[in-house]
């Protein structure tokens, strides 16, 4: 079950995958087209699905007709023209738009146009609205009507703060501002509002730009190559045992790190993937690549813990501790699995399933596998991993019904989660018939990116232990080569293609050398 062929490659609970530490991108590449989750939280309540709320007021058509170029159905947005859309973002005298709404629109127009486009247009709005409330009987209302407009673009500067870091976005902003804030002269109630919005912007925009300096700064494990050959260490060359013997502990640090770097990722983030998956360039998407910094920081984590348990695995000299590792690897990934750790869970299974390990025989024969075939079939990839996705609605509604942090933690496989935004994207189109934007699209894949952002916000109630998570954040780990180098000096080759790849790697590293 776990023999590999000694060859390069990346077994993962029996589909193999290649190269080594894909990059999260390089999924959208692959045929197999899984279907969206279809666990549905409650998390943003009935409007989540554009239901109507009542005291919203509404624009547009009732249920099953449509009014001007906003089209509804039972109740439900469904369906508008970009411009219709726009209108029904920004507030009227009697109508402010569901929450929900805002977050859906605001997150699924940079598809269409950049923020700073957006904002533009909605300040063309706004002035038409002012100017008509001027010259009409209701100009008594006009400082309600800015009151509004400054809670939609509060919304807007919490929700997604990044968007105003582009200057003309900033531009546009303090230029609506300006514009409502004249509508409040004598009392400064509008203008003081506006004053804590742009203060909680700059500081948001601050943090998140000292974050981005801080990650930057961080670099992955080193890459130990090792020597030529004989890459095995010194017996007593400090190993992960030696820090941390406990399964539940590290799984908990697993648990603190996994949640610290997800913290970094934000709503845009994932959507910048939808706007530009579109123009794939050699796996990598095109247009602003630091807004994907951290999508590609949080990958490179899953790649570096897989790749660091084969590493703890291969470099162990005597075939007993060998097996003792494995089954430490086993129990820790089952303490995520408990957690709700999946994707630490499924990076120690893919570390497990790299054919340098797979292909240890002997060591496996001695390790007691019921365990790991119970994490294995939890992460059966058949059936659009049918058995993942059924623990993540488990744990999910764990979540919601949670009496203690503990119960909170939902930490999905991020590769699986991003390839269901992918293919959620790529199955229903844009537009519509008619012209139309496809908003039932939007309305799905903002509620499972809210839901993922919901996930993200929960504080680790575990003990931070500095010394393991400084092992696991830093501790070398072997490339390939040196992988398959301690792989075959702990057990040879055993079939023809294994000798043949020995021998092709052994030639190669001595003509480097």
């Amino acid at each position: 079950m776990h023999a590999g062929c000694g060859l390069p490659g990346r077994r993962v609970c029996g589909a193999v995958e290649a190269p080594l530490m894909p990059h999260v991108l390089a999924l959208f590449s692959q045929e197999t087209m899984p279907q969206t989750s279809v666990v549905f939280s409650s998390i943003l309540g009935p409007s989540c699905s554009g239901q109507v709320q009542p005291g919203m007021g509404e624009r547009g058509g009732g249920a099953g007709g449509g009014s001007g170029d906003l089209i509804f159905q039972d109740g439900r947005l469904i369906s508008g023209s970009l411009e219709a859309l726009m209108e029904h973002l920004v507030p009227t005298v009697d109508y402010y738009p569901d929450r929900t709404y805002i977050f859906t629109f605001l997150l699924s127009s940079r598809v269409f146009m950049p923020p700073h486009d957006l904002l533009a247009r909605v300040g063309q709005i706004c002035v038409e609205q002012k100017q008509q409330l001027e010259a009409g009987p209701e100009k008594a209302k006009l400082k309600s009507f800015s009151a509004k407009i400054v809670q939609l673009l509060k919304e807007w500067t919490e929700a997604f703060p990044y968007d105003f870091q582009d200057e003309k976005a900033m531009a546009e902003l303090k230029a609506i501002t300006h514009r409502v804030t004249q509508c409040d002269e004598e009392n400064g109630t509008v203008k003081k509002a506006i004053a804590q919005m742009t203060q909680s912007l700059l500081l948001s925009l601050a943090a998140r730009s000292q974050l981005q300096e801080l990650r930057e700064k961080l670099r992955p494990p080193a890459v130990d190559k090792g020597p030529i050959l004989k890459t095995k260490p010194p017996a007593a060359q400090k190993d992960i045992l030696g820090v941390c013997c406990d399964p539940l502990v590290l799984a908990q640090q697993l648990t603190h790190i996994e949640l610290d770097r997800v913290s970094s990722i934000y709503p845009e983030d994932l959507m910048q993937i939808v706007s530009h998956m579109d123009s794939l360039d050699n796996h990598r998407c095109r247009g602003d690549l630091t807004k994907t910094y951290s999508l590609e920081a949080y990958d490179n984590w899953f790649n570096c813990l897989s790749m660091l348990v084969a590493t703890e695995v291969c470099r162990v000299v005597k075939k007993k501790h060998r097996t003792r590792m494995l089954e430490f690897f086993i129990d820790v990934a089952r303490e995520c699995f408990n957690i709700g750790n999946f994707n630490s869970m499924m990076a120690i299974i893919s570390g497990m399933n790299l054919s340098p390990v797979a292909r240890l025989k002997k060591t496996w024969s001695k390790v007691k596998t019921a365990k790991f075939d119970v994490l294995e079939h939890h992460m059966d990839p058949s059936s659009n991993f049918c058995n993942y996705r059924t623990a993540l609605q488990g744990a999910t509604q764990r979540s919601q019904m949670a009496n203690s942090s503990r119960e909170k933690i939902v930490i999905p496989v991020f590769n699986l989660f991003v390839k269901d935004i992918y293919f959620l994207h790529k199955i229903h189109t844009n537009h519509l018939p008619n012209g139309h934007i496809n908003f039932k699209k939007f309305w799905e894949i903002s509620r499972q990116i809210h839901e993922f952002m919901t996930w993200t916000q929960v504080e680790c109630p575990f003990e931070k232990d500095k010394k393991i998570q400084s092992y696991l954040l830093t501790a070398p780990i072997y490339s390939e080569e040196a992988l398959f180098v301690a792989s075959f000096e702990s057990e040879g080759p055993e079939n023809h293609m294994e000798k043949d790849s020995w021998k092709t790697l052994r030639t190669t590293l001595l003509n480097r050398a």
